[in-house]
């Protein structure tokens, strides 16, 4: 009798961007860092003929005989990121094996850090890898934001799913999303990222982040340029008399956050902690005014972090309606930083925002050992 083959574990991080939101899905610029919060995909092949992926973190997940990957319809729950996955796979000809995998993670849920790529990310290179398959890392994000966007109903940019895959220590990702080149950017030195989550939680399959997409995408043909991507800072002025009001608004945050993005990058590499402050600050008010995608938890995260002495910049991070805060803290100041977060979210909200200390991590791969 032959020994069962070995379960096999993937792993996929979350992230946290730290300059450049609602820019992905306009082929803009951004700046996320891989968190060392992360998805695990185990895998182990199996004798009946199924796929079946399930989490005893995400509850009841699904199964299919892996003949009819191609034809599966959405379910309207976790599994449709998955099992999305495993569709967009299975069109491209990948033949996936029988397997059982197990889903477990680390990545807060719905608080606007990556935690659905992270899954997505994990969950094919698991399929791939047990398929004997090697895709490139470009393709894989392909893929794993067409199974969201074509699967799971949310039409997202590339952004998450790439910062899953080309993540690396103590770097942050300038990712060009027209071009898809991209670039590792050291971060301020003695700077730590401190994640403060608001509690208040969002679905990014929800009709407001869809609509904003929309509202971009009228912009962009009002203004005869395939993406917001192609309207400069320079250009704006004279363009922004030619749009409504609402898609001014968010065409205006998506032209200047564009330049913001590599203002950022500029500034870690001159050292200089005041413009960092600034353009973090300069994002979240348009993030609030002109993409109205915040929410009163958030605004008062940010104003409370720039009055806390050590934090070098703060700002809402994620897709919007609740979520988290981005916040640059010097190393010696994390601690202090942290108590004095809670301290006043818990004396204003009545309730504790948790907060989370990170790093920049390495992209997802096999776990060894």
């Amino acid at each position: 009798m032959k020994a069962p083959l070995p379960m096999r574990t993937f792993r996929a991080p979350g992230r946290v961007n730290l300059c450049g939101e609602h820019t992905d899905y306009n082929q803009g610029y951004v700046l996320p860092v891989a968190l060392d919060m992360e998805c695990r995909a185990a895998a182990a092949p199996a004798g009946d003929g199924r796929l079946t992926i399930d989490s005893a973190l995400l509850g009841p997940g699904g199964s299919y005989r892996v003949e009819e990957l191609t034809s599966i319809a959405p379910r309207g729950d976790w599994s449709d990121y998955p099992f999305g996955v495993a569709r967009q796979l299975a069109l491209a000809g990948i033949e996936i094996p029988p397997l059982a995998v197990s889903i477990t993670s680390t990545v807060p849920l719905g608080a606007g850090l990556g935690s659905s790529a992270a899954l997505e990310a994990a969950v094919a290179l698991a399929l791939t890898q047990l398929a004997g398959r090697e895709l490139p890392r470009l393709q894989t994000a392909k893929l794993c934001q067409a199974a969201e966007r074509e699967f799971a109903g949310t039409q997202c940019g590339i952004m998450d799913q790439f910062a899953a895959l080309y993540g690396a220590e103590n770097r942050a990702v300038l990712l060009d999303c027209r071009s898809l080149e991209h670039r590792l950017v050291a971060l301020l030195a003695g700077m730590r990222i401190v994640v403060v989550d608001s509690g208040v939680k969002h679905k990014l399959a929800a009709s407001a982040y869809n609509r904003r997409v929309s509202e971009c995408a009228a912009a962009a043909r009002r203004l005869g340029v395939e993406s917001l991507r192609g309207v400069s800072v320079e250009d704006w002025p004279a363009l922004e008399p030619k749009l409504p009001d609402i898609p001014r608004k968010r065409a205006r945050h998506v032209v200047h956050e564009n330049r913001r993005v590599l203002a950022f990058v500029e500034a870690c590499a001159r050292g200089d902690a005041g413009a960092l402050r600034e353009i973090m600050r300069a994002a979240h008010r348009s993030l609030s005014r002109d993409y109205e995608v915040s929410c009163p938890e958030l605004d008062f995260l940010v104003e409370a972090a720039l009055e806390i002495d050590g934090v070098v910049g703060a700002r809402m991070t994620g897709g919007g309606f609740g979520g988290c805060t981005v916040n640059l803290v010097r190393a010696e100041a994390v601690e202090s930083f942290c108590a004095a977060i809670a301290a006043r979210y818990g004396q204003a909200f009545r309730r504790a925002p948790r907060v989370y200390c990170c790093r920049a991590a390495a992209g997802a791969g096999e776990v060894k050992g």
